[in-house]
């Protein structure tokens, strides 16, 4: 079934206004051991990155 353009326009609009995207090159190894790991958690790679890095952030505040 195809989107409509009412709906597109919104998906455009929403993720222009909502979302910033953040580019990341890694060396072809490491995308496997990224993507290998994501996988034995049952987790998309771009899922994998975003708790890794909010897992970060949240353990770097408890240390101040």
């Amino acid at each position: 079934m195809a989107m409509s353009d009412q709906r597109k326009e919104y998906l455009y609009k929403y993720q222009k206004d909502k979302l910033k995207r953040i580019p990341l090159d890694v060396p072809i190894p490491d995308y496997e051991q990224i993507k290998a790991h994501a996988e034995t958690r049952k987790e998309s790679v771009n899922g994998f990155i975003k708790r890794a890095i909010t897992d970060t952030i949240k353990r770097d505040n408890e240390e101040d």
